[in-house]
């Protein structure tokens, strides 16, 4: 189980200086996170350890992580800034 404080720290580690994951990462990390199944938490977390170049691209959809779990976190993310 995750605390405020770590929610807190995870929010400034969404801070990537690149806007276009700011946008994405930081709200999602205040307001979605603690919403989450505890694996996907977990996955987040892990999202967060990944280069920034990687990470743009997989939010582009120009492609997709080869981690089953990152490609997981990935989709969620999408999903709550383009709902169907």
């Amino acid at each position: 189980m995750y605390t405020e404080d770590d929610i807190r720290r995870l929010a400034w580690q969404c801070r990537r200086g690149m806007l276009e994951l700011d946008i994405l990462l930081e709200p999602f990390a205040k307001e979605a996170f603690r919403g989450l199944a505890f694996e996907d938490q977990q996955r987040f977390v892990k999202l967060l350890s990944c280069e920034d170049q990687d990470l743009f691209v997989w939010f582009m959809e120009r492609e997709q992580p080869e981690d089953p779990d990152l490609q997981r976190i990935v989709r969620i993310i999408l999903e709550r800034v383009q709902p169907s």
